[in-house]
């Protein structure tokens, strides 16, 4: 690799030609990527910053080839054997999104991180040809390298991993806000993430975790360390700094807020999302500041042009560059044919309250009032849960709870509706998931229709225990969660089905302290299936 402004040489005819067409073709990729991830950033607040992404793009490209450091690479077998590599492992994962959303939706977030992962290889492969010692368009350096890692700071994370991430920054964030407290000499007590104060309480929800402001730094970290800094110890450290400040400035407005709550300050709507922006621009000021402190731009030449023409074309990389772009392209063509229309297209939206009895001999019906106050977070208004309770006698019951949530298609994309399972909310409210060994079959009566649900177990501090039984449903077809970690499960799914459309979507949730063995006799429960097999679930 040569680290010096070796001269460019200026490229005629075909070699020309083909460079520039590859440049379109990257910037077009880009384009589409961007279009499709455009509703994840107009309805995801954690993803607003990819707003910025295109822009940023262009920004560090020009950044690239405007100061450099001008590094070409030689014309030798290893970047042969680099660009294959990249090729083909942007092909490998191209495919792998296509048979996940065959089971998962094009919109899940497992699908787009997978297309963002194809993207950054192709961009990659591109950067190895444009790099090259012979055609020195576009050089290797941190500004280019950063342009193409930002696009997977900008897409929507596996739901596991954001699931995880946001309950170790909950139970962090609430930890931290009692400690605090107990040294302040307030009185608290805590529930999961919930904190008992001596007025009212407080909870930590997931837009409280610092989710979003962790992303949204760690995405102004690395551009700035790449747009204003040089050194490359103080890269790392302005990109070690981003997350360490957004969680600490997070920490500060969770802070504020319980004191406010705990003073009698209702720290609902205003107060909520102005300390959200207040700590968000603070944090983004102290990052601008820091980076222009460090900031070690020196001033630099362009390298001068030579007459000579181009003697090595890189011939055989384009030619790697276009085979690799054109098997992309036929399993394109091949998941648009096999897209299938939405099952339940037009169909009239679904009355939930029908789902559900409001009365039923020998229980006690309690609907749940305070849910439709999630209604933004899930992005949908239409939501139902009733809590059945029967006494057993000795001031014992039985308690049986059933959640319905809905979307018309479109509505919300299936990462969003994936993202509140029980997996996500449950423990944030003090329960603990337990180990679960099978998943039950459920019949839905009349019809027999048998489906596969996920089970959890969950235990709260007072060794209470509740049986969770749910099921996503999406386009009339039950999403099962274990099935992506399957290839042969993929493979048959999309050659059984196709590839998804937006269709309605349905989460459903039952839980009670009893066994799925116990529950599946009573007659409610009967009752219940009937109605979801009925309104086709």
């Amino acid at each position: 690799m040569n680290a010096s402004p070796v001269p460019r040489a200026p490229m005629r005819g075909w070699p020309r030609g083909m460079i520039g067409a590859l440049g379109l073709v990257l910037l077009g990729l880009v384009a589409s990527f961007t279009g499709l991830l455009w509703p994840q950033w107009r309805d995801n607040p954690d993803l607003a910053h990819g707003f910025a992404a295109p822009l940023v793009f262009l920004l560090l490209i020009t950044e690239s080839r405007r100061r450099g450091p001008w590094r070409w690479l030689a014309s030798c077998q290893w970047l042969t054997v680099g660009l294959v590599a990249a090729m083909g492992l942007g092909i490998a994962l191209f495919a792998l999104a296509g048979l996940v959303a065959a089971s998962l939706a094009w919109s899940h977030a497992l699908v787009l991180f997978l297309l963002a992962s194809a993207l950054s290889c192709f961009l990659w492969g591109g950067l190895l040809i444009l790099a090259e010692v012979n055609v020195r368009v576009l050089p290797i350096n941190w500004s280019s390298l950063t342009a193409i890692l930002l696009w997977v700071l900008v897409t929507p994370l596996p739901n596991g991993t954001y699931t995880r991430v946001t309950l170790a920054l909950q139970s962090g964030v609430t930890a931290s806000v009692m400690g605090t407290l107990h040294l302040l000499g307030s009185a608290a007590r805590q529930h999961g993430n919930v904190i008992e104060l001596a007025r009212t309480t407080v909870g930590v929800a997931d837009a409280c975790s610092g989710i979003r402001s962790l992303l949204s730094c760690l995405f102004v970290g690395f551009f700035l360390a790449a747009w204003q800094v040089r050194e490359p110890k103080r890269r790392w450290a302005l990109i070690v700094i981003a997350p360490l400040l957004a969680l600490v400035m997070n920490f500060i407005r969770s802070l504020i807020l319980t004191l406010l709550a705990n003073s009698g300050t209702a720290i609902g709507g205003t107060w909520h999302d102005a300390t959200g922006y207040a700590i968000l621009g603070v944090t983004t000021i102290l990052l601008i500041w820091l980076a222009q402190r460090w900031e070690s731009k020196e001033p630099s030449q362009a390298p001068a042009l030579e007459s000579t023409g181009l003697r090595n074309p890189p011939r055989l990389a384009l030619v790697i560059f276009w085979i690799g772009l054109g098997a992309s392209s036929v399993l394109a063509v091949f998941y648009g044919a096999n897209s299938r229309p939405p099952v339940k297209s037009g169909n009239a939206r679904p009355d939930l309250k029908a789902l559900l009895p409001s009365k039923f001999v020998g229980w006690e019906t309690a609907p749940a009032n305070e849910l439709y106050q999630f209604a933004d977070i899930l992005g949908t208004k239409q939501l139902l849960e009733r809590t059945y309770v029967r006494s057993i006698g000795n001031g014992r019951f039985h308690e049986f709870s059933v959640y319905v949530a809905y979307w018309e298609p479109g509505q919300a994309s299936v990462s969003r509706v994936a993202a509140h399972t029980p997996d996500a909310c449950w423990p944030g409210a003090g329960w603990d998931v337990q180990p679960v060994m099978a998943r039950p079959q459920i019949s839905l009566l009349p019809k027999l229709k048998t489906v596969t649900a996920e089970q959890r177990i969950f235990k709260n501090s007072e060794g209470v225990a509740q049986n969770v039984w749910f099921w996503h449903v999406y386009d009339g077809q039950v999403i099962d969660y274990r099935d992506p970690y399957s290839l042969t499960a993929l493979v048959k799914t999309a050659l059984q089905y196709g590839f998804r459309r937006q269709g309605e979507q349905f989460f459903v949730r039952l839980a009670s302290d009893q066994t799925w063995s116990e529950l599946a006799q009573e007659p409610l429960v009967r009752e219940i299936l009937a109605r979801f097999s009925a309104a086709g679930l």
